[in-house]
């Protein structure tokens, strides 16, 4: 598989502080790729440099073989790689489905004058639009209907509900930040299947998260951080066993 997201030698610096230093890592077309680490190991950071919100300060980040480096989010977004955030960001006074319709925008070609004369083809786009937002909450399973508040969705239906509007971009990339924070058992038993049927789909996965039984569970390559340096990677049976891994998560005599 070719790679689709190619991140080579990334440093970033808050300060005097080295947040990443020197990350190399690939994310193959097709895959479903996790990045793991202690708290503070500089996972976010890493999300945050790849999605333009962070400019590195040294390195290179190439999706689909072009520079990211520089680039806005906004920018990024439409180029296909998409994330959501550890702390869900929906508009929470919207509908369920206006929600997911936000997530056309960088996809809609309606200007404002076409909102305001309402031609023919604007109609048609909007019925699109809204059509594609339908099947993507009934792709996720949202247990509510699109004319539900975002604010009165259970927490893990609100988790669903950011990836639903994620997806609506039409990403190569999906980038999940600790999509299962906060959720209980069985949430993360169908976040798990929804995540193999967004590789389905034909979208990539890159996840950040804490969760080691459902990263082990859906993973096809792992990259290890920890102090802001790759310390290891590989397919899951090779993390789940390597010493420096098992050292970063669960310490060494000398620092009891």
């Amino acid at each position: 598989m070719a790679a689709l997201l190619e991140v080579r030698e990334m440093t970033h610096a808050f300060g005097g502080l080295t947040a990443v230093d020197g990350l190399s890592l690939k994310v193959e077309a097709g895959s479903i790729s996790s990045l793991i680490g202690p708290n503070g190991a500089g996972k976010t950071t890493v999300f945050n440099c790849i999605t333009g919100i962070y400019r590195p300060r040294r390195g290179s980040i190439l999706f689909q073989g072009r520079e990211l480096r520089g680039l806005r989010p906004y920018r990024i977004a439409q180029l296909g790689l998409v994330r959501t955030f550890q702390s869900i960001r929906l508009f929470p006074n919207m509908t369920v489905l206006d929600n997911v319709l936000a997530g056309r925008h960088c996809r809609t070609h309606t200007g404002v004058l076409g909102a305001i004369t309402r031609l023919p083809r604007e109609r048609r786009e909007e019925r699109e639009n809204v059509a594609l937002a339908e099947s993507l909450l009934a792709f996720v399973e949202l247990g509510r209907g699109p004319e539900w508040q975002a604010s009165a969705l259970s927490y893990g239906d609100q988790r669903r509900l950011e990836i639903a509007r994620a997806l609506a971009t039409e990403p190569a990339l999906l980038v999940l930040d600790e999509p299962a924070a906060g959720m209980n058992p069985v949430e993360k038993e169908r976040l798990a299947a929804l995540v193999y049927r967004i590789r389905e789909r034909g979208v990539s996965v890159l996840l950040i998260e804490h969760d080691m039984r459902l990263v082990m569970r859906v993973s096809d390559h792992i990259t290890v951080l920890n102090y802001g340096k790759k310390i290891a990677e590989g397919p899951p049976e090779v993390i789940r066993n390597d010493p420096a891994v098992i050292e970063a998560y669960l310490g060494t005599d000398d620092d009891e």
